[in-house]
């Protein structure tokens, strides 16, 4: 054992004094390879970002203490098709011997792919940095003024430059930053009295105050804050240009004094420029356009309507209903001008989807108002878009889909859109029957979907108040059909939806679904087993185990399998229990049936939901932001409490039908949390966390299969496959595991290799548990919180390669701590390769 120890790191330090040899491999005679940048800011090490970003030149990137790129880069050669020339003409007769084996194309090919590999070496790799001490002085120079932009006006910077023996070479900034500067008074020069008023109500809001230290973003911070509240104080005139700072020191306590200087508008001639105060300007008319086109500029309007103080022009006859467009413009006749008010009227615009983009303009009158004309170009009125598709999977050799969608918009004259969408699939299954009378395309898939969006609430309540319109209320109705052969247990579908969406500012989303219904028809609950066949192998292996039957319960053809199976059932759950099965195999085989008999019932979902999302990210490039979900919906309380009015009987389960189908009732809700640090050189640290619990009551004992929570897969705990991990710590043969209680938290630390390649390090844990439901295995069960122990973990790691439209991953999960394992052996016990889960998947997961 010593002995392979000492091999080991012997091989490590080989390897360690070679690489670090060959990092030098390229740099030239009297230059030297720059390794490291230290910046000492009063005598105290600084390794933030904010510092690195101000060095002009840093060394090569490291991975895992290694620069791995500048080691693919020496791998390249220099020259090299003039060495692949040199290789063929080392010996007589190589390239004349070569040429007739290969024939003299084949070699051209050999050296082109030669000099392609060695590109891509050079490609790939960094070349080594060059310690450039003009580079130095920049980063001096940086330093020396990113310190006085914060304040510290006298600070000092010195750099040393460390240069070794083996062509390498390091450098040290020093920096003193001395006493900084603190803001003692504010005046201002304000010659505009207009201005000024506006001002002196804002002064509580201002990013410059006495007793800060002095920074220059806070003057840039403060003069975009005054131009956004003039221009939205009906100041129409007012721009940046007109605002500036007079810093002053002030000697008797080496602090500043700040003047705000404000001047008046600047009115330009082609001679002169003249100054005069600012007024307050109004808007008297906005006039709207609903037809505008370029070709139809100079003709006259044929159709107008004055509403709401709005004046709206048609070359056309009219097509849209006033309100519908003014509901969307924060122009206001009357109001004073606010440039935020022209921002609002773009987005909401926009948000119609039923125009292109805008053209808002002003034009000013003599008396110190403003007439606004809002020009509209309309979009088509219909749209139709067709997808197709090919694919095969497991249960089927090859299908076809083809998914044509027909959009309509202004379809009530409101700026309504109605999209109708329709899908049509055809297959042929794997598992066909061998008849000859059969059809080849068995598999059979058609539906239905009609979304219409309203760009307002839907109410028969005057709403304004509680959602105003700068909230963007928009209605949605849908209503979706489809039908399924020889796909699972075939089934038919019907759902219907009534949701509210408002978005309260940027980072709010708020979502009602006032109304939700989903009934589910399962046509081929015969197939079951066929479907669930590790259900049925369990059930099959306890038949074997009792000598229930001296052959399989799998006959010659399905029917009889399925009735066999049943038979047993029936035999196995009679009372008295036979003498030949245990209490643990009555127990397996009652699990069976019991989600046998929820999985083939039908399902009939009347729900109301609520959700709230508070998403923090200003772009899609941000890496530093937060995400808070909230969900809670109820189901079935409205039947449940009609059920008497309604005359409904119960079954033999106590249970309300309507339509014939058990109503389920439960509640629900979700909590979900998402944070993303920058720590700076593309490494970003992610965490997630969730919570979730369905409760059945009523009229239900437990949670449809469609409103329920799984575990594992690419997107959760990756060390384990989607619906293969829990309930709890049991082991389950089912192909689909799913519980009503859920737990989740994952972290994982993404960082760039090179280029577009990033790699990440994870760990994932959580699991999902039966609570409060008609499940009564301890195993399975979240009684209290010892149930925690039971929580999964896994670790790995992954690949991402960016290709800036979505993100390819790549991830490799192991089980780190498995709950199905004894208390004593639960930690690293399947922590191999073997054991480990390879995901694939599109963005990240997180």
């Amino acid at each position: 054992m010593k002995a392979q120890v000492l091999k080991i790191i012997t091989l490590f330090v080989c390897i360690t004094l070679f690489t670090a040899c060959e990092a030098t491999k390229r740099v030239p005679e009297n230059a030297f390879l720059l390794t490291k940048n230290t910046v000492n800011i009063n005598d105290k090490k600084n390794n933030t970002e904010a510092i690195n970003n101000l060095i002009v030149q840093s060394p090569n990137r490291k991975i895992l203490g290694t620069p791995l790129r500048l080691h693919i880069y020496n791998l390249a050669r220099k020259n090299r098709d003039s060495l692949f020339e040199a290789w063929l003409d080392e010996k007589p007769n190589r390239r004349e011997r070569l040429t007739k084996t290969l024939s003299k194309k084949q070699v051209d090919n050999l050296k082109q792919s030669s000099i392609g590999f060695n590109n891509w070496l050079k490609k790939t790799g960094e070349a080594p940095v060059i310690l450039d001490e003009n580079k130095t002085k920049k980063s001096q120079n940086r330093l020396e003024l990113y310190y006085k932009a914060n304040g510290w006006f006298n600070n000092q910077v010195t750099y040393n430059i460390d240069k070794n023996d083996n062509k390498r070479a390091s450098v040290t900034y020093n920096v003193t930053t001395g006493n900084p500067k603190i803001i003692d008074s504010i005046y201002t020069t304000i010659n505009s009295k207009v201005v000024d008023s506006i001002y002196k109500f804002s002064t509580e809001k201002s990013f410059i105050n006495s007793n800060e230290q002095y920074r220059d973003v806070h003057l840039v911070n403060e003069r975009d804050r005054l131009t956004n509240l003039f221009r939205n104080s009906g100041v129409y005139h007012f721009t940046q240009e007109n605002i500036n700072f007079d810093v002053i020191h002030n000697k008797e306590n080496d602090n500043v004094d700040i003047d705000v200087l404000i001047s008046n508008r600047a009115i330009r001639t082609p001679d002169s420029i003249k100054r005069t105060p600012f007024n307050i300007y109004d808007i008297r008319e906005v006039n709207i356009i609903t037809d505008y086109t370029f070709n139809k500029r100079s003709q006259p309007f044929q159709d107008s309507i004055r509403f709401g103080g709005y004046n709206l022009y048609s070359y056309g006859k009219m097509r849209y209903k006033p309100r519908a467009l003014t509901d969307a413009i924060f122009i206001t006749p009357g109001d004073i001008y606010r440039d935020s008010d022209r921002t609002l009227t773009y987005r909401h615009l926009n948000q119609l989807r039923t125009f292109k983009y805008p053209n808002i303009e002003y034009v000013e009158n003599l008396d110190n108002s403003l007439s606004s004309t809002i020009k509209l170009a309309p979009l088509k009125k219909f749209s139709l878009s067709l997808g197709a598709d090919v694919s095969t999977s497991n249960i089927q050799k090859v299908g076809f889909s083809v998914n044509p969608s027909l959009q309509i918009r202004n379809i009530f004259r409101g700026a309504e859109t109605l999209q109708i969408s329709t899908i049509g699939a055809i297959g042929a299954s794997i598992d066909a029957n061998k008849d000859d009378a059969d059809p080849f395309f068995d598999i059979i898939e058609y539906g239905l979907d009609l979304k219409l969006t309203i760009p307002r609430l839907l109410s028969p309540f005057y709403t304004e108040r509680l959602i105003p319109k700068h909230m963007s209320p928009n209605t949605r109705i849908g209503i979706a059909l489809s039908s399924q052969t020889n796909i699972g247990l075939d089934k038919q579908s019907l759902s219907g939806t009534l949701n509210y969406n408002w978005f309260p500012s940027s980072k709010i989303t708020n979502k009602l679904d006032l109304f939700n219904v989903q009934y589910v028809r399962n046509l081929n609950t015969n197939n079951y087993f066929e479907v669930y066949q590790n259900s049925y192998s369990l059930l099959n292996n306890i038949a074997k185990d009792v000598n229930y039957t001296d052959d399989d319960l799998n006959l010659p053809n399905a029917e009889n399998m399925v009735n066999e199976a049943e038979e047993f059932i029936d035999y196995a759950l009679s009372n008295p229990t036979p003498s030949e099965i245990s209490n643990a195999q009555r127990s397996n085989i009652n699990s069976i049936n019991e989600r046998k008999e929820r999985l083939t019932e039908d399902n009939l979902i009347l729900s109301t939901a609520f959700s709230f999302t508070k998403d923090e990210r200003t772009n899609l490039f941000d890496d530093d932001f937060s995400i808070f979900r909230f969900k809670i919906e109820f189901a079935g309380n409205l039947l449940a409490n009609a059920s008497s009015l309604l005359g409904l009987k119960k079954d033999e389960n106590n249970r309300y039908k309507l339509l014939d189908v058990a109503f389920s009732q439960y509640a629900k809700t979700e909590i979900e949390y998402t944070k993303h640090w920058d720590l700076g050189s593309k490494n970003v640290l992610a965490l997630r966390s969730f919570f979730g619990i369905a409760i059945p009551y009523g009229n239900s004992s437990n949670i449809p299969f469609s409103k329920s929570f799984f575990a594992g897969g690419p997107n959760d705990n990756r060390a384990w496959s989607a619906y293969r991990l829990g309930p709890g710590s049991t082991e389950s043969a089912n192909e689909f595991n799913e519980a009503n209680l859920k737990l989740a938290l994952n972290i994982e630390q993404r960082f760039n290799i090179f280029e577009n390649l990033n790699g990440a390090l994870f760990v994932d844990a959580g699991n999902i548990w039966n609570v409060l439901d008609d499940v009564d295995d301890p195993n399975a069960t979240f009684n209290n919180l010892s149930a925690l122990k039971d929580i999964a973990i896994g670790s790995g790691f992954g690949l991402r390669y960016d290709f800036s439209f979505f993100v390819f991953r790549f991830d490799i999960g192991f089980k780190t701590y498995n709950p199905t394992y004894t208390d004593n052996n639960r930690w690293f016990n399947d922590y191999n390769f073997a054991n480990a889960v390879y995901n694939i998947g599109i963005n990240y997961p997180f």
